[in-house]
C-alpha cells in the first residue's frame, strides 16, 4: 500500500497536554529535511525538522514529500485530564490510567 506519514507523540499519552512537554516526530517517505509542519492549518516557520517541542495547545500535522499530510494530534491545555496510553487497547487488557493537574 502506499506509504503514509504519522505523527508520533511523546511521552505516549493521549490526550496530549502541553504540560508533558510534548515532543511531535513525524514518519514518512522522504527526506526528513523536507518536513512541513501546521498548527491549527497554518504552516509553522518550522520548515525541516523530523522532531517539533509542542508549546502552544492545538491540532498539529505535518506533511512529508511522498507521503503527504499525516492524521492530527491534539495538544491540550487542560488544568486537569484523565490520560490513557497510545497503544490500542483491546476488552480484558489491563491499563494504566494517568489523572494529572
Amino acid at each position: 500500500g502506499a506509504q503514509t506519514t504519522q505523527l508520533l507523540v511523546q511521552p505516549p499519552w493521549r490526550p496530549a497536554v502541553l504540560w508533558d512537554q510534548v515532543t511531535l516526530t513525524c514518519q514518512g517517505s522522504g527526506t526528513a529535511g523536507a518536513t512541513t509542519w501546521y498548527k491549527d492549518g497554518q504552516r509553522l516557520g518550522q520548515e525541516g525538522h523530523q522532531h517539533f517541542l509542542v508549546t502552544k495547545s492545538g491540532n498539529y500535522t505535518c506533511e512529508r514529500p511522498g507521503s503527504g499530510l499525516s492524521p492530527p494530534v491534539r495538544v491540550l491545555d487542560d488544568p486537569l485530564v484523565l490520560q490513557v496510553p497510545v497503544q490500542a487497547l483491546l476488552e480484558g487488557d489491563t491499563v494504566t490510567l494517568r489523572c494529572r493537574r
